[in-house]
Protein backbone atom coordinates (compact mmCIF):
# COMPACT_ATOMS: atom_id res chain seq x y z
CA UNK A 1 0.00 0.00 0.00
CA UNK A 2 1.50 3.35 -1.03
CA UNK A 3 1.66 6.28 1.38
CA UNK A 4 -1.07 8.17 -0.49
CA UNK A 5 -3.40 5.17 -0.78
CA UNK A 6 -2.92 4.50 2.92
CA UNK A 7 -3.98 8.04 3.72
CA UNK A 8 -7.02 7.67 1.49
CA UNK A 9 -7.85 4.41 3.25
CA UNK A 10 -7.62 6.16 6.61
CA UNK A 11 -9.91 8.99 5.50
CA UNK A 12 -12.49 6.93 3.63
CA UNK A 13 -12.77 3.87 5.89
CA UNK A 14 -12.35 5.79 9.16
CA UNK A 15 -9.89 3.17 10.38
CA UNK A 16 -8.95 5.37 13.34
CA UNK A 17 -12.42 5.50 14.88
CA UNK A 18 -12.58 3.93 18.34
CA UNK A 19 -14.26 0.55 18.44
CA UNK A 20 -16.44 -0.81 21.20
CA UNK A 21 -13.39 -2.53 22.69
CA UNK A 22 -11.47 0.75 23.03
CA UNK A 23 -12.02 2.98 26.03
CA UNK A 24 -13.37 4.34 28.24
CA UNK A 25 -10.67 6.97 28.61
CA UNK A 26 -9.48 9.24 31.37
CA UNK A 27 -7.81 12.57 30.58
CA UNK A 28 -4.98 13.98 32.69
CA UNK A 29 -3.72 17.47 31.86
CA UNK A 30 -0.39 18.88 33.02
CA UNK A 31 -0.16 22.62 32.28
CA UNK A 32 3.16 24.48 32.40
CA UNK A 33 3.66 28.23 32.64
CA UNK A 34 0.93 30.84 32.23
CA UNK A 35 -0.47 29.28 29.05
CA UNK A 36 -0.55 25.82 30.57
CA UNK A 37 -2.25 27.10 33.73
CA UNK A 38 -4.93 28.89 31.70
CA UNK A 39 -5.66 25.75 29.68
CA UNK A 40 -5.86 23.70 32.89
CA UNK A 41 -8.37 26.17 34.33
CA UNK A 42 -10.55 25.93 31.20
CA UNK A 43 -10.17 22.14 31.15
CA UNK A 44 -11.24 21.73 34.79
CA UNK A 45 -14.34 23.88 34.24
CA UNK A 46 -15.25 22.00 31.06
CA UNK A 47 -14.63 18.58 32.62
CA UNK A 48 -17.04 19.35 35.46
CA UNK A 49 -19.90 19.46 32.92
CA UNK A 50 -18.76 16.49 30.83
CA UNK A 51 -18.85 12.70 30.90
CA UNK A 52 -15.41 12.85 32.54
CA UNK A 53 -16.88 14.40 35.67
CA UNK A 54 -17.16 11.06 37.49
CA UNK A 55 -13.47 10.74 38.37
CA UNK A 56 -12.33 10.50 34.76
CA UNK A 57 -9.84 13.35 34.85
CA UNK A 58 -7.11 15.05 36.83
CA UNK A 59 -4.98 18.15 36.35
CA UNK A 60 -1.77 19.72 37.59
CA UNK A 61 -0.64 23.28 36.83
CA UNK A 62 2.98 24.34 37.44
CA UNK A 63 4.36 27.87 37.11
CA UNK A 64 7.05 30.06 38.62
CA UNK A 65 5.23 32.21 41.15
CA UNK A 66 1.58 32.03 42.09
CA UNK A 67 0.10 34.83 39.98
CA UNK A 68 -1.46 32.67 37.26
CA UNK A 69 -2.56 29.73 39.41
CA UNK A 70 -5.45 31.32 41.34
CA UNK A 71 -7.90 30.59 38.50
CA UNK A 72 -7.02 26.90 38.60
CA UNK A 73 -7.67 26.71 42.32
CA UNK A 74 -10.96 28.54 41.90
CA UNK A 75 -12.05 26.09 39.18
CA UNK A 76 -11.04 23.18 41.41
CA UNK A 77 -13.58 24.20 44.07
CA UNK A 78 -16.42 22.81 41.98
CA UNK A 79 -14.46 19.89 40.51
CA UNK A 80 -14.76 16.18 41.25
CA UNK A 81 -11.33 15.43 39.85
CA UNK A 82 -7.88 15.69 41.38
CA UNK A 83 -6.71 19.25 40.64
CA UNK A 84 -3.41 20.54 42.00
CA UNK A 85 -1.08 23.52 41.55
CA UNK A 86 2.60 24.14 42.18
CA UNK A 87 4.08 27.64 42.44
CA UNK A 88 7.80 27.17 41.93
CA UNK A 89 9.77 29.75 43.93
CA UNK A 90 11.90 32.40 42.25
CA UNK A 91 14.97 31.13 44.10
CA UNK A 92 17.55 33.58 45.32
CA UNK A 93 20.97 33.32 43.71
CA UNK A 94 22.68 31.56 46.62
CA UNK A 95 20.03 28.84 46.90
CA UNK A 96 19.84 28.34 43.14
CA UNK A 97 23.58 28.00 42.57
CA UNK A 98 24.00 25.80 45.64
CA UNK A 99 21.56 23.36 44.05
CA UNK A 100 23.08 23.64 40.58
CA UNK A 101 26.55 22.76 41.90
CA UNK A 102 25.13 19.39 43.00
CA UNK A 103 23.66 18.60 39.58
CA UNK A 104 26.26 15.94 38.80
CA UNK A 105 25.08 14.01 41.86
CA UNK A 106 21.45 14.24 40.73
CA UNK A 107 22.16 13.11 37.18
CA UNK A 108 24.47 10.27 38.26
CA UNK A 109 21.72 8.94 40.53
CA UNK A 110 19.20 9.22 37.71
CA UNK A 111 21.20 7.31 35.14
CA UNK A 112 24.53 5.53 35.78
CA UNK A 113 25.70 6.20 32.23
CA UNK A 114 26.13 9.88 33.09
CA UNK A 115 29.71 11.01 32.60
CA UNK A 116 31.07 12.56 35.81
CA UNK A 117 32.72 15.65 34.37
CA UNK A 118 35.46 17.00 36.66
CA UNK A 119 35.11 20.38 34.93
CA UNK A 120 31.40 20.67 35.68
CA UNK A 121 30.01 24.14 36.32
CA UNK A 122 26.41 25.41 36.46
CA UNK A 123 25.22 26.47 33.03
CA UNK A 124 23.93 29.85 34.22
CA UNK A 125 26.18 32.94 34.35
CA UNK A 126 27.45 33.59 37.88
CA UNK A 127 26.28 37.21 37.82
CA UNK A 128 22.73 36.39 36.67
CA UNK A 129 20.04 38.50 38.28
CA UNK A 130 16.99 36.48 39.30
CA UNK A 131 13.74 38.32 38.40
CA UNK A 132 10.76 38.62 40.74
CA UNK A 133 8.21 35.81 40.58
CA UNK A 134 5.96 37.83 38.25
CA UNK A 135 8.79 38.65 35.83
CA UNK A 136 9.99 36.93 32.66
CA UNK A 137 12.14 33.83 33.12
CA UNK A 138 14.42 32.77 30.30
CA UNK A 139 14.32 29.11 29.35
CA UNK A 140 17.73 28.29 30.84
CA UNK A 141 16.74 29.85 34.17
CA UNK A 142 13.32 28.15 34.24
CA UNK A 143 15.06 24.82 33.70
CA UNK A 144 17.42 25.53 36.60
CA UNK A 145 14.64 26.45 39.05
CA UNK A 146 12.57 23.39 38.14
CA UNK A 147 15.60 21.07 38.29
CA UNK A 148 16.83 22.25 41.69
CA UNK A 149 13.33 21.95 43.17
CA UNK A 150 12.66 18.57 41.54
CA UNK A 151 15.93 16.86 42.43
CA UNK A 152 15.80 18.04 46.04
CA UNK A 153 12.37 16.48 46.48
CA UNK A 154 10.45 19.69 47.06
CA UNK A 155 6.78 20.40 46.36
CA UNK A 156 6.97 19.95 42.58
CA UNK A 157 8.33 16.41 43.03
CA UNK A 158 5.64 15.49 45.53
CA UNK A 159 2.82 16.88 43.39
CA UNK A 160 4.17 15.22 40.26
CA UNK A 161 4.21 11.92 42.15
CA UNK A 162 0.59 12.48 43.24
CA UNK A 163 -0.37 13.29 39.63
CA UNK A 164 1.29 10.07 38.44
CA UNK A 165 -0.45 8.05 41.15
CA UNK A 166 -3.82 9.31 39.90
CA UNK A 167 -2.94 8.26 36.36
CA UNK A 168 -1.87 4.81 37.47
CA UNK A 169 -4.98 4.34 39.60
CA UNK A 170 -7.32 5.18 36.71
CA UNK A 171 -9.80 2.44 35.89
CA UNK A 172 -10.01 3.79 32.32
CA UNK A 173 -7.34 4.08 29.60
CA UNK A 174 -5.35 7.18 30.59
CA UNK A 175 -4.28 9.85 28.12
CA UNK A 176 -1.83 12.41 29.55
CA UNK A 177 -1.64 15.84 27.89
CA UNK A 178 1.30 18.17 28.60
CA UNK A 179 0.31 21.72 27.60
CA UNK A 180 2.61 24.76 27.32
CA UNK A 181 3.44 27.73 25.12
CA UNK A 182 6.21 27.37 22.57
CA UNK A 183 6.76 31.13 22.77
CA UNK A 184 7.17 31.49 26.52
CA UNK A 185 10.16 31.02 28.79
CA UNK A 186 8.75 29.09 31.74
CA UNK A 187 6.66 26.39 30.06
CA UNK A 188 9.03 25.62 27.19
CA UNK A 189 12.01 25.81 29.55
CA UNK A 190 10.58 23.30 32.02
CA UNK A 191 8.82 20.86 29.67
CA UNK A 192 11.95 19.33 28.15
CA UNK A 193 13.02 17.93 31.54
CA UNK A 194 9.63 17.44 33.16
CA UNK A 195 8.32 15.40 30.23
CA UNK A 196 11.33 13.07 30.56
CA UNK A 197 10.78 12.68 34.31
CA UNK A 198 7.06 12.08 33.81
CA UNK A 199 7.04 9.75 30.82
CA UNK A 200 10.36 7.93 30.76
CA UNK A 201 10.92 7.56 34.50
CA UNK A 202 7.73 7.80 36.56
CA UNK A 203 5.27 6.34 34.04
CA UNK A 204 7.74 3.96 32.41
CA UNK A 205 6.46 4.92 28.93
CA UNK A 206 3.27 2.92 29.52
CA UNK A 207 0.38 5.45 29.28
CA UNK A 208 0.00 7.73 26.28
CA UNK A 209 1.74 11.10 26.82
CA UNK A 210 0.72 13.77 24.31
CA UNK A 211 2.65 17.01 23.89
CA UNK A 212 0.51 20.09 23.18
CA UNK A 213 2.45 23.25 22.30
CA UNK A 214 0.53 26.48 21.69
CA UNK A 215 2.04 28.30 18.71
CA UNK A 216 2.74 32.04 18.77
CA UNK A 217 0.55 34.41 16.78
CA UNK A 218 0.95 37.80 15.13
CA UNK A 219 -0.56 39.51 18.16
CA UNK A 220 2.24 38.39 20.48
CA UNK A 221 4.86 40.94 21.60
CA UNK A 222 7.79 41.45 19.25
CA UNK A 223 10.25 39.85 21.70
CA UNK A 224 8.50 36.50 21.23
CA UNK A 225 9.99 36.40 17.73
CA UNK A 226 13.44 37.64 18.76
CA UNK A 227 15.12 34.25 18.34
CA UNK A 228 14.05 32.43 21.51
CA UNK A 229 11.73 30.22 19.45
CA UNK A 230 14.61 28.75 17.47
CA UNK A 231 16.16 26.70 20.33
CA UNK A 232 12.71 25.77 21.69
CA UNK A 233 11.48 24.23 18.43
CA UNK A 234 14.82 22.57 17.73
CA UNK A 235 14.99 20.91 21.13
CA UNK A 236 11.54 19.46 20.53
CA UNK A 237 12.59 18.47 17.01
CA UNK A 238 15.50 16.46 18.42
CA UNK A 239 13.20 14.91 21.02
CA UNK A 240 10.32 13.89 18.77
CA UNK A 241 11.84 13.20 15.33
CA UNK A 242 12.95 9.57 15.77
CA UNK A 243 16.05 9.88 13.59
CA UNK A 244 17.39 12.97 15.34
CA UNK A 245 16.37 11.58 18.73
CA UNK A 246 18.44 8.47 18.02
CA UNK A 247 21.42 10.77 17.47
CA UNK A 248 20.92 12.20 20.96
CA UNK A 249 20.44 8.79 22.59
CA UNK A 250 23.60 7.51 20.90
CA UNK A 251 25.55 9.82 23.19
CA UNK A 252 23.28 10.21 26.22
CA UNK A 253 21.24 7.02 26.51
CA UNK A 254 17.65 5.82 26.49
CA UNK A 255 16.38 8.17 29.19
CA UNK A 256 16.48 10.84 26.48
CA UNK A 257 14.12 8.89 24.23
CA UNK A 258 11.17 10.97 22.99
CA UNK A 259 8.84 11.25 26.02
CA UNK A 260 5.80 12.18 23.92
CA UNK A 261 4.67 8.62 23.25
CA UNK A 262 1.35 9.78 21.76
CA UNK A 263 2.86 12.40 19.44
CA UNK A 264 2.84 16.17 19.48
CA UNK A 265 -0.02 18.55 18.69
CA UNK A 266 0.67 22.19 17.85
CA UNK A 267 -2.18 24.62 18.53
CA UNK A 268 -2.30 27.53 16.02
CA UNK A 269 -3.79 30.88 17.07
CA UNK A 270 -3.52 33.23 14.10
CA UNK A 271 -6.96 32.47 12.65
CA UNK A 272 -8.55 33.28 16.01
CA UNK A 273 -6.46 36.43 16.35
CA UNK A 274 -7.48 37.56 12.86
CA UNK A 275 -11.10 37.19 13.97
CA UNK A 276 -10.81 38.89 17.36
CA UNK A 277 -7.99 41.39 16.85
CA UNK A 278 -7.35 41.04 20.57
CA UNK A 279 -4.66 38.88 22.16
CA UNK A 280 -6.46 38.22 25.44
CA UNK A 281 -9.68 37.29 23.63
CA UNK A 282 -7.66 35.00 21.36
CA UNK A 283 -6.14 33.19 24.31
CA UNK A 284 -9.52 32.72 25.98
CA UNK A 285 -11.10 31.35 22.81
CA UNK A 286 -8.22 28.93 22.18
CA UNK A 287 -8.18 27.79 25.82
CA UNK A 288 -11.94 27.15 25.72
CA UNK A 289 -11.77 25.34 22.38
CA UNK A 290 -8.88 23.14 23.45
CA UNK A 291 -10.58 22.27 26.75
CA UNK A 292 -13.80 21.37 24.92
CA UNK A 293 -11.88 19.08 22.55
CA UNK A 294 -10.14 17.28 25.42
CA UNK A 295 -13.28 16.53 27.42
CA UNK A 296 -15.75 15.88 24.60
CA UNK A 297 -17.25 12.36 24.54
CA UNK A 298 -14.99 11.25 27.37
CA UNK A 299 -11.76 11.89 25.47
CA UNK A 300 -12.78 9.84 22.43
CA UNK A 301 -11.75 12.52 19.91
CA UNK A 302 -8.31 12.92 21.44
CA UNK A 303 -7.79 9.17 21.26
CA UNK A 304 -8.94 8.91 17.65
CA UNK A 305 -6.57 11.69 16.58
CA UNK A 306 -3.69 9.86 18.28
CA UNK A 307 -4.77 6.64 16.61
CA UNK A 308 -4.75 8.32 13.21
CA UNK A 309 -1.11 9.28 13.76
CA UNK A 310 -0.23 5.70 14.59
CA UNK A 311 -1.94 4.49 11.43
CA UNK A 312 0.24 6.86 9.43
CA UNK A 313 3.49 6.21 11.33
CA UNK A 314 3.45 2.41 11.67
CA UNK A 315 4.23 0.13 8.75
CA UNK A 316 1.02 -1.29 7.26
CA UNK A 317 2.22 -4.90 7.63
CA UNK A 318 2.54 -4.59 11.41
CA UNK A 319 -0.16 -2.06 12.33
CA UNK A 320 -2.01 -2.56 15.58
CA UNK A 321 -3.67 0.05 17.87
CA UNK A 322 -1.24 -0.84 20.67
CA UNK A 323 1.85 -0.12 18.55
CA UNK A 324 3.21 3.38 18.94
CA UNK A 325 4.51 4.81 15.72
CA UNK A 326 7.86 6.55 15.40
CA UNK A 327 7.63 10.21 14.42
CA UNK A 328 9.55 11.59 11.45
CA UNK A 329 10.76 15.14 10.86
CA UNK A 330 7.08 15.87 10.10
CA UNK A 331 6.15 15.46 13.76
CA UNK A 332 4.04 18.60 14.15
CA UNK A 333 0.30 17.96 13.97
CA UNK A 334 -1.90 21.06 13.88
CA UNK A 335 -5.07 21.05 15.97
CA UNK A 336 -7.26 24.08 15.24
CA UNK A 337 -9.86 25.06 17.82
CA UNK A 338 -12.01 28.08 18.61
CA UNK A 339 -14.81 28.83 21.03
CA UNK A 340 -18.22 27.18 20.61
CA UNK A 341 -19.60 29.99 18.41
CA UNK A 342 -16.90 30.02 15.74
CA UNK A 343 -15.51 27.55 13.23
CA UNK A 344 -11.87 26.49 13.68
CA UNK A 345 -9.43 27.48 10.97
CA UNK A 346 -5.73 27.52 10.15
CA UNK A 347 -4.58 30.88 8.87
CA UNK A 348 -2.25 31.14 5.90
CA UNK A 349 0.00 32.98 8.36
CA UNK A 350 0.90 29.64 9.97
CA UNK A 351 2.56 27.75 7.11
CA UNK A 352 4.88 28.73 4.28
CA UNK A 353 3.50 28.76 0.75
CA UNK A 354 3.30 25.42 -1.04
CA UNK A 355 3.06 23.16 2.01
CA UNK A 356 0.60 20.29 1.43
CA UNK A 357 -0.08 18.17 4.53
CA UNK A 358 -1.38 14.64 3.80
CA UNK A 359 -4.98 15.22 4.88
CA UNK A 360 -7.25 17.21 7.18
CA UNK A 361 -10.15 16.14 9.33
CA UNK A 362 -12.96 18.44 10.47
CA UNK A 363 -15.25 17.30 13.26
CA UNK A 364 -18.55 19.10 13.81
CA UNK A 365 -20.32 18.60 17.12
CA UNK A 366 -24.05 19.28 17.50
CA UNK A 367 -26.83 19.77 14.98
CA UNK A 368 -26.39 23.55 14.79
CA UNK A 369 -22.85 23.09 13.51
CA UNK A 370 -23.56 20.57 10.76
CA UNK A 371 -23.08 21.83 7.23
CA UNK A 372 -20.90 24.83 8.02
CA UNK A 373 -17.88 23.31 6.31
CA UNK A 374 -17.27 26.39 4.15
CA UNK A 375 -16.49 28.35 7.31
CA UNK A 376 -13.39 26.23 7.96
CA UNK A 377 -10.22 27.51 6.30
CA UNK A 378 -7.50 24.86 5.98
CA UNK A 379 -4.33 24.47 3.93
CA UNK A 380 -4.49 22.46 0.72
CA UNK A 381 -3.97 18.78 1.45
CA UNK A 382 -2.89 15.79 -0.65
CA UNK A 383 -6.17 14.01 0.07
CA UNK A 384 -9.47 15.87 0.34
CA UNK A 385 -10.44 16.79 3.89
CA UNK A 386 -12.70 14.42 5.78
CA UNK A 387 -15.75 16.05 7.37
CA UNK A 388 -17.53 14.18 10.15
CA UNK A 389 -20.61 15.36 12.04
CA UNK A 390 -21.64 14.17 15.48
CA UNK A 391 -25.17 15.51 15.40
CA UNK A 392 -26.12 14.53 18.94
CA UNK A 393 -23.04 16.01 20.58
CA UNK A 394 -23.42 18.77 23.14
CA UNK A 395 -22.35 21.48 23.38
CA UNK A 396 -22.04 22.49 19.74
CA UNK A 397 -18.61 23.20 18.31
CA UNK A 398 -15.95 21.95 15.94
CA UNK A 399 -12.27 21.02 15.66
CA UNK A 400 -9.89 20.60 12.74
CA UNK A 401 -6.84 18.33 12.63
CA UNK A 402 -4.02 18.63 10.08
CA UNK A 403 -1.21 16.10 10.66
CA UNK A 404 2.43 15.79 9.68
CA UNK A 405 4.06 19.14 9.04
CA UNK A 406 7.69 19.94 9.80
CA UNK A 407 9.38 22.80 11.60
CA UNK A 408 10.48 24.09 8.18
CA UNK A 409 6.81 24.42 7.20
CA UNK A 410 6.19 27.00 9.93
CA UNK A 411 6.21 30.51 8.53
CA UNK A 412 8.14 31.93 11.49
CA UNK A 413 10.88 29.29 11.61
CA UNK A 414 13.35 30.93 9.20
CA UNK A 415 12.84 34.47 10.59
CA UNK A 416 13.38 33.33 14.17
CA UNK A 417 16.54 31.49 13.07
CA UNK A 418 17.81 34.74 11.55
CA UNK A 419 16.96 36.58 14.77
CA UNK A 420 18.76 33.93 16.84
CA UNK A 421 21.90 34.48 14.75
CA UNK A 422 22.02 38.09 15.96
CA UNK A 423 22.21 37.01 19.63
CA UNK A 424 25.47 37.20 21.53
CA UNK A 425 26.69 33.99 23.12
CA UNK A 426 25.06 34.53 26.50
CA UNK A 427 21.69 35.33 24.90
CA UNK A 428 21.92 32.09 22.94
CA UNK A 429 22.70 30.19 26.12
CA UNK A 430 19.74 31.66 28.01
CA UNK A 431 17.38 30.76 25.14
CA UNK A 432 18.28 27.04 25.44
CA UNK A 433 17.09 24.49 27.98
CA UNK A 434 17.26 20.78 27.05
CA UNK A 435 20.62 19.04 27.79
CA UNK A 436 22.25 22.23 29.07
CA UNK A 437 22.86 20.25 32.27
CA UNK A 438 24.80 17.73 30.19
CA UNK A 439 27.01 20.54 28.94
CA UNK A 440 25.52 20.83 25.43
CA UNK A 441 24.34 23.95 23.59
CA UNK A 442 22.22 22.17 21.01
CA UNK A 443 21.83 24.80 18.29
CA UNK A 444 25.53 25.63 18.03
CA UNK A 445 28.07 23.57 16.06
CA UNK A 446 29.90 20.78 17.83
CA UNK A 447 33.38 21.61 19.12
CA UNK A 448 34.37 17.95 18.66
CA UNK A 449 33.08 16.79 15.29
CA UNK A 450 32.85 18.98 12.24
CA UNK A 451 29.33 19.34 10.79
CA UNK A 452 27.60 17.93 13.91
CA UNK A 453 25.53 19.88 16.42
CA UNK A 454 25.98 20.58 20.12
CA UNK A 455 28.64 22.97 21.36
CA UNK A 456 30.36 21.73 24.52
CA UNK A 457 30.02 24.11 27.49
CA UNK A 458 32.35 22.36 29.92
CA UNK A 459 35.67 21.94 28.15
CA UNK A 460 35.06 18.27 27.43
CA UNK A 461 33.73 16.37 24.42
CA UNK A 462 29.93 16.74 24.68
CA UNK A 463 27.93 16.66 21.45
CA UNK A 464 24.96 15.06 19.70
CA UNK A 465 24.99 12.86 16.60
CA UNK A 466 22.75 15.22 14.67
CA UNK A 467 24.06 17.32 11.77
CA UNK A 468 24.19 21.00 12.58
CA UNK A 469 22.57 21.70 9.20
CA UNK A 470 19.58 19.52 10.20
CA UNK A 471 19.17 21.54 13.38
CA UNK A 472 19.28 24.80 11.45
CA UNK A 473 16.96 23.48 8.75
CA UNK A 474 19.53 23.97 6.00
CA UNK A 475 20.62 21.77 3.13
CA UNK A 476 22.54 18.68 4.25
CA UNK A 477 25.72 18.07 2.32
CA UNK A 478 25.91 14.27 2.38
CA UNK A 479 26.04 14.20 6.18
CA UNK A 480 24.19 11.11 7.46
CA UNK A 481 22.15 11.10 10.64
CA UNK A 482 22.97 8.44 13.22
Amino acid sequence: MTDLSRIEDLVQRRTHEAGDHEGPFSIHVLGLGKTGANVVESFVRAAADSSLSDGGFSALAIDIGDGDLAGVRDAAKSSSGQVRTVALPALDSETLFSGLRRYREYLKAEFPRYYWNPNYEPWLPNDLEIPAADGHFDRALSKAIYGVEYYQGHEVTQELDAFVAGIQDSQATPIVCVVFSLAGGTGSGIVVDLARHLSNIKLGRRPWVLGMGVLPCDGDPDEVFDGRLFPAINELDCMVDAEKNQGVMTVWGDLYKNPFTAGFFAIPQNAVYERTGDLEATHKAVDAGLAAFLVRDGGKHVYESIKALNWLNVDASSWHPAIRGEQSDRWLNLLAVDDADNAPAISDRELVDGVEPPFAEVRWYGKSAAGDTAAVELPKTRVDAAVVTYADASPAGASAFVPKVSKLDLRWFAPTRDAYDTFDWEQKLMAHSWILDLGVLLCEPSTRFESMGGECLLGCACWVVVPHAAIRGEELENVPLA
